[in-house]
């Protein structure tokens, strides 16, 4: 298993991971209201390729304002074919990719997804509650996470598009898109066991090493922010 930058040749097979995942219509959806017209975050978007060359994994990051001024990054959407799920290699992206943003000096990073799922790597819905998005959402699904520790204290508003412009008209965002394992019966299922993973290649990756598979929930090195707001 590689993970590697998305190059544009990922192109192809990326749609097609998202369309199993999460159905054509997920562009209806409200965070895709805060993404259309907006370029992914540079250095951020990656892909998992198996010992064939397949493409099984995707992950996006894209530029969100909150109230205007606060920058912050949009986690997803995450996608993994249905021949790894419920394997860890979502979990395996998500932290690599946390890691990769905190190098780089984002401070915030928010999502749409599974609290449960997400809270292995610190995400939290005490750390919005200040915040809000621009459409109908399930805000028990509405999370935040801390790269840097405070940064979302005393941020409130709207999260809003990374340009300034307003966002098009949408719909419920009702579908499980945004969780890691592409369908609800991926990675939430559970920890499995794994085979032993094969080193990651330096050629295409150069100076990284791929982190061990996620068997199943662990602490997360960040920290999800304390509050005393309810």
């Amino acid at each position: 298993m590689m993970i590697a930058p998305e190059q544009p040749q990922h192109a192809a097979g990326i749609e097609s991971l998202l369309d199993d995942a999460f159905g054509a219509k997920r562009h209806a959806k409200t965070v895709y209201r805060l993404r259309a017209g907006i370029e992914p975050v540079a250095g951020l978007s990656f892909v998992a390729t198996d010992e064939d060359g397949r493409l099984v994994g995707t992950i996006r990051y894209w530029p969100v304002l909150v109230g205007g001024a606060t920058p912050a990054i949009l986690l997803g959407p995450i996608a993994i074919h249905a021949d790894w799920r419920s394997k860890g290699l979502g979990g395996t992206l998500i932290r690599y990719s946390l890691d990769r943003a905190a190098e780089q000096g984002h401070r915030i990073v928010l999502l749409v997804g599974d609290a449960p799922y997400y809270a292995r790597f610190g995400f939290t819905r005490e750390n919005t509650l200040d915040l809000s998005l621009p459409g109908p959402v399930d805000l028990d699904r509405f999370l935040g996470l801390e790269l840097v520790p405070g940064a979302l204290a005393g941020v409130s508003g709207l999260v809003g598009r990374a340009d300034g412009s307003s966002a098009p008209a949408d719909e419920q965002d009702g579908l499980p898109a945004e969780a890691a394992d592409g369908n609800r019966a991926g990675e939430l299922a559970g920890p499995l066991p794994l085979p032993p993973a094969p080193i990651l290649s330096a050629a295409v990756l150069p100076a990284t090493v791929l982190p061990p598979p996620d068997l199943g929930p662990s602490a997360s090195p960040h920290r999800p922010r304390r509050s005393a707001r309810r």
